[in-house]
């Protein structure tokens, strides 16, 4: 498959400004991949496609607040720098993107909220927009964790144009969200209220947790027509052993497995054993899911609708099919469906 295959005409119109308005009243597209049938459901109508012991894996990352504001010193240019991640907690090093980049060279100062109590030195470049800054705070490392939450913004994605608005720190947040380390939400999971959440536990279906952490390589452009040669940013994840057997369990049973968006799809392929089981795993995972692709743990899974050209949009056509996925997506913009972030969902069984 080459990259020109996962591109498609995308009103403007049709990018999910803001969510619904209820978490579980966004519109569900189901996809049936024995039956190639497509149906139009809301999202809470998920619980009719599952039964006791069927399995949903949530990835409880937490997104934080990642987007700071400064100034650089003796201009007084407002920055943007982007959170990536922490490199080293005691000398408290990040690396991060800035914005305008061309402004920012090694051994700058910038200075972060009124009282510039916070100020960032840059010592390296890492690419056209990322640096490397060391913060100085006078305070304990908590202090300073807390200094970055309360000058940060929620970092809701570049192609929502509006401002950032109190609401958006709850709704730009899974309603189980625990580990903190995100830059950007798993979107699958924004479309779960907690009273949709209690009806599937009542109804007995178990829950896995695992964690992946965001980064922005997920929004990165793929820039080469052959797949096989695009680089994936890596992330970070966790697979506990109890999360394993969980889901183990269910494989065994032959339960339906639901990877709840493609970050957890992406864990659960990054650890799988020589006997198509789930191992414990911790560290870091790179890995790019493009058609033809043999999945091993997942059956069915949650997703948003995706960017055209984007890996996200490459791992479902992988699982659902490239020409079923074609076909969805032509109805999406047909039937007016919400895409990105904010958007609406889909279900792949």
């Amino acid at each position: 498959m080459k990259l020109s295959h996962f591109n498609f005409n995308l009103p403007k119109e049709l990018l999910a400004e803001y969510p619904a308005e209820n978490r579980d009243e966004s519109r569900l597209m189901v996809l049936n991949r024995k039956e190639q049938k497509i149906e139009h459901k809301q999202f809470k109508d998920l619980i009719d496609y599952f039964e006791p012991n069927d399995v949903m894996v949530l990835n409880n990352t937490k997104v934080f607040p990642a987007r700071l504001y400064g100034n650089k010193e003796k201009t007084g240019a407002r920055i943007e720098v982007f959170l990536l991640r922490e490199l080293n907690s005691e000398t408290r090093l990040w690396d991060v993107l800035v914005d305008p980049a061309r402004k920012i060279r090694i051994g700058n100062k910038l200075y972060f909220g009124d009282d510039e109590s916070l100020v960032a030195e840059v010592i390296d470049n890492t690419t056209s927009r990322g640096r490397t800054l060391r913060f100085l705070y006078d305070g304990s490392y908590d202090e300073f964790r807390q200094k970055l939450t309360d000058l940060g913004e929620t970092p809701l994605p570049k192609y929502i144009k509006r401002e950032t608005e109190p609401e958006d720190e709850e709704r730009y947040q899974t309603i189980y969200a625990k580990n903190e380390g995100a830059v950007a939400a798993p979107t699958a999971g924004l479309h779960f209220s907690k009273h949709l959440m209690k009806r599937l536990e009542i109804k007995g279906v178990d829950f896995s947790e695992i964690t992946l952490h965001v980064g922005l390589g997920t929004f990165n452009p793929v820039e080469v027509e052959d797949l096989s040669k695009h680089k994936m940013d890596s992330e970070e994840a966790y697979i506990t052993a109890k999360a394993a057997e969980v889901i183990n369990a269910g494989i065994k049973n032959k339960r339906r497995i639901c990877a709840v968006g493609t970050t957890v799809m992406r864990a659960l392929e990054s650890s799988v054993s020589s006997e198509k089981t789930l191992n414990e795993f911790r560290g870091w995972t790179n890995k790019f899911i493009f058609p033809p692709y043999d999945f091993s743990i997942a059956n069915s899974m949650i997703t948003n609708f995706h960017t055209p050209k984007s890996t996200l949009l490459m791992m479902v056509s992988a699982f659902a099919g490239h020409d079923l996925i074609k076909e969805a997506y032509e109805e999406a913009v047909k039937e007016k469906y919400k895409f990105y972030s904010y958007g609406d969902a889909m279900l792949i069984l």
